[in-house]
């Protein structure tokens, strides 16, 4: 259906796994005996006689038509090659090495092996057992049920083709083909196969099933269901006991909308956690987000999970999708289970995100679900359209997953491009900036606020320049452009006309443009580009960004 610090430890893990799935196969196909030995022992078996030693029977009929034929009768108990029998009757062909019993017929093989039926057919020297009706094999705790069973003695193999019923103390399989080793403990399963445990119900294809460690081996499409769990898995297995699953080859993990999908997975389902190594991506089809990276971890009683190596979250709820990368990406969960539940997305470090409509830079970032604010920290840089916004923090406030307002907190400054040299620039302690279906509609601008702004005549030419100093003003947008400006207190200011404009004048003393650091699209997000020497925010005492660094990160 389907065609790593951290990481370093899991690829051990991982080639371990291959390692011991690929040991189970070749086991399973030796069949427990060398091929050598095998066809040794086969031969063996056609060269000597099967003897036959009588117990009891009522009596014993000896046809002169056909000296080969000798027939026992009632209460017949006989041993033969370490086997004992029970049945009603038997035809025993003394010179073609074969007999067949009728009749409530019994079998055992020591104290372990037991096999019942209606009729069984034994040739000595293939030494095969064909039993039919009402077949039931026992070998200790392990009961299988069919109406057509073969046994080989020689591999010590019982398999069935019509259809059985394999029960253990903990699970019961049924399938249309199986084989069932009692030396080995191995059953495979072939056509409609379906495990049925208190827990859950696995059905597949073919299944590898060991009634010892009570270890399935998924070797074909599988799905595992519990409850709204589901597992889809082609290769890999899973420990129906301890509810451990070890799966390759791009299986899937789904519950209630959410799907992890990798290379490998790692899950308990006991203690709700899960490990994803390669190629990984969670999706949560109801909150319509995404997480992507080389390797994922995800605990679901916690409601903590991380993404790190290429991780990227994805917000598709809205028509664009939002990209977002960071070094390492961390959902925690607060008081989960509860009224008060609230979670946080956490991304550190080099922080880069993408929409058609809104980009931004920054070293580390919190969303927090319980005022839908997400937070830049460590000088952050945010684009709309044509507008750049910078401070020493920014916390945009979300509504219903598109943007409803933001806040730039110390030394703020927002700059418009006209051309390539002159730029609308306002700078002041902080801004805070109101958005209209995505656009920046308005500014509110305080603290010891500059600007400069170049107006423009009917013709869109510019007039010149105004230099403008105030404690607070307003700045108003439309159609993704500056359109005016509104000064709350008495402004103070120059108008200089555009050919007496000098150029150390035209812009202000923070004066910044970080273009060359805007993420291009969804793929730039990966490319991380500081901020040139010289052009950094002013060194401030600011608020301690609230994550831990990366070599302090410790998996919970």
């Amino acid at each position: 259906m389907r065609n790593n610090n951290e990481r370093i430890s899991t690829f051990g893990h991982r080639i371990l796994l291959i390692g011991v799935l690929c040991l189970f196969v070749v086991s399973l196909i030796a069949g427990g005996m060398p091929e050598g030995e095998q066809s040794a022992a086969r031969e063996n078996s056609q060269k000597k006689p099967m003897k036959v030693t009588l117990l009891h029977a009522d009596r014993t009929i000896q046809r002169a038509a056909n000296k080969d034929l000798q027939i026992l009768e009632g209460n017949v108990e006989f041993l033969y090659d370490s086997i004992y029998m029970y049945c009603d009757t038997v035809y025993y062909y003394k010179s073609r090495n074969y007999f067949e019993a009728f009749g409530d017929v019994k079998m055992n093989q020591g104290d372990t092996l037991f096999l019942y039926g209606d009729y069984l057919y034994y040739d000595g020297n293939e030494r095969l057992v064909q039993v039919r009706e009402n077949v039931r094999m026992e070998n200790k705790n392990v009961v299988l049920l069919t109406d057509s069973l073969d046994y080989d003695r020689v591999y010590n193999l019982g398999y069935y083709f019509d259809g059985g019923t394999l029960m253990d103390s903990v699970n019961v399989l049924t399938s249309e083909w199986g084989e069932y080793s009692p030396q080995t403990k191995i059953s495979v399963f072939n056509y409609d196969v379906k495990l049925v445990n208190p827990q859950f119900v696995l059905t597949s294809d073919t299944l590898i099933y060991n009634t010892v460690t009570k270890v399935a081996n998924i070797v074909g499409p599988s799905d595992i269901e519990s409850g709204n769990s589901r597992i889809y898995s082609e290769m890999g297995y899973y420990n129906t006991v301890g509810r451990k699953a070890y799966l390759l080859n791009r299986s899937v993990l789904m519950n209630q909308g959410k799907e992890l999908v990798g290379d490998s997975i790692f899950y308990d389902e006991t203690l709700k956690f899960g490990e994803a190594f390669g190629n990984v991506y969670m999706n949560d089809s109801v909150n319509k987000t995404m997480l992507t990276g080389e390797y994922c971890y995800s605990n679901e009683l916690t409601g903590y999970a991380f993404a790190t190596d290429k991780a990227v979250a994805i917000d598709y709820s809205q028509g664009d999708s939002l990209y977002m990368h960071g070094d390492t990406l961390k959902l925690v969960t607060f008081f989960i289970d509860t009224d008060s539940m609230y979670r946080q997305m956490q991304a550190y470090h080099k922080v880069r995100f993408y929409r058609i409509d809104l980009q931004g830079v920054c070293d580390s970032m919190v969303f927090d679900s319980q005022d839908s604010c997400l937070t830049m920290y460590s000088d952050p840089v945010l684009w709309n359209a044509g507008q750049q916004l910078l401070g020493e923090e920014i916390k945009v406030y979300m509504n219903d997953s598109t943007i409803d307002w933001a806040h730039i907190v110390n030394q703020a400054l927002t700059v418009e491009k006209k051309d390539s040299v002159h730029f609308n620039q306002v700078a002041g302690r902080e801004m805070k900036f109101f958005f209209e279906g995505g656009d920046i509609r308005k500014a509110e601008v305080t603290g010891n606020v500059q600007s400069i702004f170049y107006p423009e005549d009917e013709d869109s030419v510019m007039m010149g320049m105004n230099f403008i100093e105030s404690s607070k003003l307003n700045l108003y947008r439309k159609d993704g452009k500056m359109e005016r400006i509104v000064f709350i207190t008495k402004p103070v200011g120059t108008f200089t006309p555009m050919f007496l404009i000098e150029p150390s004048k035209m812009k202000l003393e923070n004066f910044a443009w970080f273009d060359y650091m805007r993420p291009k699209n969804k793929e730039d997000i990966f490319h991380w580009r500081g901020k040139n020497a010289g052009e950094e925010l002013k060194k401030t005492v600011r608020r301690e960004v609230p994550l831990p660094t990366l070599d302090k990160f410790k998996k919970k």
